[in-house]
């Protein structure tokens, strides 16, 4: 059974962003790849915003359980999703290169 996440009402998307946020930064602090993540950061995040933003306003998805808090036409937790996962997958990179180079 899996935990009911629902219980931070408008800030369960925060809450899991920020949750995931810190195993993102968790990696890039291991790795040394802060950096490195945050040049892909400034590269995707205008591709992702505007597919964000198209998306939302084209209804291929809503977003119930956030604060209502719009940067620029779009969630704050959007905003964050866009850092975090670009993150993560740097952060996870960098971890599985150093792992099998060893």
């Amino acid at each position: 059974m899996r935990p009911d996440i629902t219980v931070f009402g408008r800030y369960t998307y925060l809450v899991t962003e920020l949750l995931w946020g810190a195993v993102a930064l968790a990696l890039l602090r291991r790795t040394g790849s802060t950096r490195k993540a945050l040049r892909v950061c400034l590269v995707l995040y205008p591709f992702a915003y505007a597919w964000d933003r198209y998306t939302l306003e084209a209804g291929v998805f809503e977003i119930p359980l956030r604060t209502g808090v719009e940067i620029a036409g779009i969630p704050l937790e959007e905003h964050l999703f866009m850092l975090v996962v670009p993150s993560m997958v740097v952060g996870t990179h960098e971890l599985l290169a150093s792992v099998f180079d060893e």
